[in-house]
């Protein structure tokens, strides 16, 4: 699935995303995330902790890599939970350091209230999502306004007639309805996921209410907002690694800036961190059994 319907006043564009960006380590392959965010403002990396846990972990650099982030990982109760935390920040930091052609360790991780990851003294200049689910770890990154992502595994038993209320408008759920089972529960998945990117790209996280945000799918089953009647956002789901479902949600706020033209944050104009505790939650919306929380995500 890598078309998504993007309305532009007055009609509907078809828009072609592209899948993620495979990504097995550090050293890369870079030039094709580098190149997205030349071309488009943003980009959208995939990888497993396993494939970036050794070269991460035995890097002699790992303490500086993760900044303020390290007391949690060394505080971190399970050792697998320990490595994914640690994991999934560098692959964030070497995915925003790609996209700013700088080194990652010149890059600091904070954290909003709610769980988004911020690179301090970016701003909206560069902003980042992480996610994670089983092994996987997905990251996006813009140059060009929010972006939010989500994954789930594609297979993941989920209950349409237990959860319908909670994440569906009566439309979606009317729809969703009429489908055969298999199909029914692939597009309920898919528009959770959606949902999840959307409100992430807002920085609402959990915390919104996903039964009050429709979303509708034209006739080549791609997904558009149904508020968006300016055409801000554009949507993508892709299977990566023929098991996992990533959502994508992107609001374009300014044209992708030349190359070079970020500046890098300097240590004298960072602003205060929050501090690198658990961040506070807020109410949530019922999650998936076993969903990591906002906070780690």
């Amino acid at each position: 699935m890598v078309s998504v319907t993007r309305a532009a006043p007055g009609r509907e564009q078809v828009v072609q995303i592209p899948p993620p960006c495979h990504v097995p380590g550090p050293d890369g392959p870079w030039e094709q995330v580098q190149e997205r965010i030349e071309q488009t403002g943003r980009a959208v990396v995939h990888t497993t902790w396993g494939q970036w846990l050794t070269p991460a972990l035995l890097d002699p650099g790992l303490r500086l890599l993760l900044g303020r982030d390290w007391p949690r990982y060394r505080q971190h109760p399970a050792p697998a939970g320990r490595l994914c935390f640690a994991v999934s920040r560098v692959v964030v930091k070497y995915a925003a350091a790609a996209a700013l052609q700088i080194p990652a360790d010149r890059l600091d991780l904070a954290y909003l209230p709610g769980g988004r990851p911020v690179l301090r003294g970016l701003g909206t200049d560069l902003q980042v999502s992480l996610t994670h689910t089983d092994e996987l770890i997905v990251v996006g990154v813009s140059r060009a306004g929010p972006v939010g992502v989500d994954a789930e595994p594609a297979g993941r038993p989920i209950s349409f007639e237990l959860l319908r209320d909670h994440v569906c408008t009566a439309e979606e759920a009317e729809l969703l309805a009429g489908l055969p089972e298999e199909e029914r529960t692939e597009r309920f998945l898919r528009l959770w996921t959606l949902k999840e990117a959307y409100t992430k790209a807002l920085g609402h996280g959990m915390r919104r209410r996903f039964s009050a945000l429709g979303f509708a799918w034209d006739e080549t089953g791609a997904a558009r907002l149904t508020a968006d009647t300016a055409g801000e956002w554009t949507f993508a789901t892709h299977l990566v690694e023929e098991r996992f479902l990533v959502s994508e949600a992107h609001r374009r706020d300014t044209a992708p800036a030349a190359p070079g033209g970020i500046r890098a944050p300097a240590a004298v104009d960072v602003p205060v961190r929050l501090p690198s505790a658990e961040p506070p939650q807020g109410a949530r919306v019922i999650g998936f059994p076993g969903r990591r929380g906002p906070g780690k995500r």
